[in-house]
């Protein structure tokens, strides 16, 4: 089977093993695997421009296409599911009823050898990022994600709601998990932290109402 993984990037020490452990993942399951990196070209990494820009570079708007965090790892299963769904639901598929953070502990159990199943865990409760799947037809039709949340936090969330305002339904969830590993954690906090807390008020109150969401998604277009 091929398959096109998108994965925001940007080198940092600490986060080069589980970059490695995905892309292992990945040619480890898929013979024919392309995975393409993308960095935005800010100073401050900007995640949603990284995931819009590399669904911008794919050709075919119909083709099915994963966008994976570059700490991620999915089930096979539910990443086939996701996989197959996608191509013809018009929404976006998330491949997880679980997210598990596996933390030093349970990244230390992965590199060792033992399941990603039986790693030690916390549960992260509400997650909706990490692992996309979707053509990019689909993830044009509700606006992509917002550039405007830089650095870290809420750009995830935005999006959620966004999707289910302006496509109708919540992203569809296929029952399984998915695991991120360990590296240094980015500061969630102060000035554009707190920017983006208050960008994401905006989000909130649009939620239900198409005309004022797709009018927050156009301002940022246009």
């Amino acid at each position: 089977m091929s398959l096109t993984v998108l994965i925001p990037w940007r080198s940092q020490p600490s986060r080069i093993a589980a970059f490695d452990a995905v892309a292992t993942w990945y040619r480890t399951h898929f013979a024919d695997v392309e995975i393409r990196t993308v960095d935005s070209p800010e100073a401050v990494f900007n995640l949603a421009q990284c995931r819009n820009l590399a669904v911008a570079g794919v050709q075919n708007a119909d083709e099915v296409v994963v966008i994976n965090d570059a700490d991620t790892l999915p089930e096979l299963e539910s990443l086939l599911a996701a996989i197959a769904a996608a191509a013809t639901s018009g929404v976006v598929h998330l491949p997880y009823t679980e997210y598990r953070w596996l933390g030093a502990a349970g990244t230390t159990q992965y590199a060792a050898g033992r399941p990603l199943v039986d790693c030690d865990f916390e549960l992260v409760h509400g997650a909706c990022s990490g692992i996309y799947v979707a053509t990019p037809a689909t993830w044009w039709a509700h606006g992509g994600q917002d550039e405007r949340f830089r650095g870290w936090g809420f750009e995830d969330a935005a999006w959620y709601l966004a999707h289910a305002t302006l496509l109708g339904e919540e992203p569809r969830r296929h029952s399984g998990r998915v695991y991120a590993l360990h590296h240094e954690p980015q500061l969630r906090a102060g000035v554009q932290y707190d920017a983006n807390a208050a960008w994401m008020e905006r989000y909130r109150a649009a939620v239900g109402d198409a005309i004022s969401m797709r009018a927050l998604v156009l301002a940022r277009l246009s």
